[in-house]
């Protein structure tokens, strides 16, 4: 028996386990960006502050992320391709939600480059493209949903909903007060 065989069990376990913490961790980066936007002096938490956790905790997704995806193509038990982690048609297993899989990492890389290199971006063509976090978070939940192991299983809908509830808060309180702040300027 090879090596690699003997260590499928443990691959499995760490993809499963690197999939329920990346949907909580990059919930939290979701909800921190958020956050980092509300930040003024004597309110909260400091803006500093929720920013370089925001972006803390984005490089450490980042990092699991990598050993998701490393686990996933390694792991022998489903044949996932590395170059399917990248691009988002022509898999085997389960396409639509590999490729939405593939479709959140391609967003997430582009968020952390280009946040990498904010100062050569205007702030405005920087903001759009972060704004496709709340896509590349969707697409990677649904992700979950369709491929992960445990996203039916009472915990996994728990999780899953609970992260749900989470980001659609934190959406609805910014756009709550965007609306407030444009009546105001009125």
């Amino acid at each position: 028996m090879n090596a690699l065989a003997t260590a499928a069990p443990v691959l499995w376990y760490l993809n499963r386990a690197t999939g329920v913490v990346l949907v909580v961790l990059f919930t939290v980066v979701v909800l921190m960006g958020v956050l980092a936007t509300f930040g003024r002096a004597g309110r909260g938490a400091p803006r500093f502050l929720t920013q370089a956790l925001h972006r803390h905790l984005s490089l450490l997704g980042m990092a699991m992320l990598a050993a998701h995806v490393i686990t996933a193509v390694v792991d022998s038990y489903v044949d996932i391709r590395w170059w399917q982690a990248f691009w988002p048609f022509g898999a085997e297993y389960k396409p639509l939600w590999l490729g939405l899989g593939a479709v959140a990492f391609d967003l997430i890389v582009a968020i952390v480059v280009t946040s990498l290199l904010r100062t050569r971006f205007s702030h405005r063509g920087w903001r759009v493209i972060h704004l496709f976090s709340y896509a590349a978070w969707a697409a990677s939940v649904a992700h979950g949903i369709g491929i992960g192991t445990d996203s039916a299983s009472s915990w996994g809908r728990a999780v899953t909903f609970g992260c749900l509830a989470v980001v659609v808060g934190a959406v609805l309180l910014r756009l709550t007060r965007l609306r407030r702040l444009s009546e105001v300027a009125s």
